[in-house]
């Protein structure tokens, strides 16, 4: 599988992850949370919105644009090198965004929200997979 088919498939994973706790925050559910159990208390938080924009729709439309990024370059239309480097920017800013949410988890708030470190750990996979495959 190459990098950029790895790269569109953990976007869909984040979106579908994304997309669960938009509805639940909509309908005003509490999210399922197999492990851990502090889901409600990070989901809640005063960390949950970054500007007034809910954490959630950030990773959305993150995710979102990582994929269909990738997709322009499988298919390769557009300036490759721009949205090469577009998506090497834009992953990395999520990497870094992921790692203080986790930190803001396990220091500030200290609960564990299992959505929010999946996304984590999918954000930081797409970025191991840039580091290690300079062809994308």
């Amino acid at each position: 599988m190459t990098p950029l088919a790895l790269l569109f498939t953990l976007a869909s994973i984040g979106i579908s992850e994304t997309v669960y706790l938009i509805k639940k925050r909509i309908t005003a559910q509490s999210p399922i949370c197999p492990i851990g159990g502090g889901c409600e208390v990070v989901l809640t938080s005063k960390y949950s919105k970054f500007f007034l924009v809910p954490n959630d729709v950030l990773g959305l439309l993150a995710y979102i644009t990582i994929a269909f990024i990738a997709s322009l370059l499988v298919v390769g239309v557009g300036p490759a090198k721009f949205f090469d480097s577009a998506l090497e920017i834009l992953v990395a800013m999520a990497s870094i965004a992921s790692v203080i949410f986790t930190y803001l988890q396990w220091r500030v708030l200290k609960n564990w929200c299992f959505w929010c470190l999946m996304s984590a750990f999918t954000i930081w996979f797409m970025e191991i997979i840039i580091l290690f495959n300079k062809t994308v």
